[in-house]
């Protein structure tokens, strides 16, 4: 992993947001770990949210409207589907910690869910941090196809809609560059967090 690896138990929400406000964000080992261990990438991923880009076959997919999308309705149980194992994730850094400090996040306001349901059935979600004008995304999940994409997409539209200027996804994957996802140097990353914090958090 790349970035600043400094192990410390002794983390609050309050010290944690403001981890993001500079840049860091925690992560463990394995969700058996106990311990967190702070990141600071040289290179960061982002989505440039004016630069977003949905293919036209997940375009049509959404036309269909297979899945009710929601807002912060279980975001526990979102936290927890990303933790869980699964085929194309045998692993994750999503520790019990992990759990409980974004829950304390998500009471405060600063933490939110996007949720798939089908029938009733959480099948797709993702989960973040609000900011500033920043949304830091932190992980996904989909038990089916198109559920965590569609996710996504309402996310963006809800984050242009509310005035958010920076989508932060720390890393990129292959997955993410369709949408537009791009690396850039620590310091250009730097810049666009120190304006996003200016002026107050927007409301998500």
């Amino acid at each position: 992993m790349a970035g600043r690896r400094s192990r410390d138990q002794g983390i609050t929400p309050e010290l944690l947001l403001r981890a993001y406000s500079i840049g860091l964000f925690p992560m463990s080992d394995s969700a058996d770990d106990p311990e967190l261990f702070w990141v600071e990438p040289e290179i960061r991923g982002i989505i440039p949210l004016d630069d977003f880009h949905v293919s036209k076959s997940l375009a049509k997919a959404i036309r269909r409207k297979p899945f009710d999308i929601r807002f912060d309705t279980v975001f526990d149980t979102v936290v927890e589907k990303c933790a869980e194992e699964a085929d194309d994730r045998p692993s994750t850094w999503i520790n019990q910690q992990i759990r409980e400090l974004y829950g304390a996040l998500h009471r405060l306001g600063h933490a939110h869910s996007v949720e798939a349901f089908e029938d009733d059935e959480l099948v797709g979600g993702l989960y973040g941090v609000s900011l500033g004008s920043a949304f830091f995304g932190e992980s996904m999940f989909s038990r089916r196809t198109n559920a965590s994409k569609i996710c996504l997409v309402a996310l963006v539209e809800r984050l242009r809609e509310r005035g958010f200027t920076l989508l932060d996804t720390q890393f990129t994957t292959e997955h993410l560059k369709t949408f537009g996802a791009v690396d850039i140097p620590k310091a250009e990353y730097g810049a666009l967090l120190e304006r996003a914090m200016e002026g107050g958090t927007v409301g998500f």
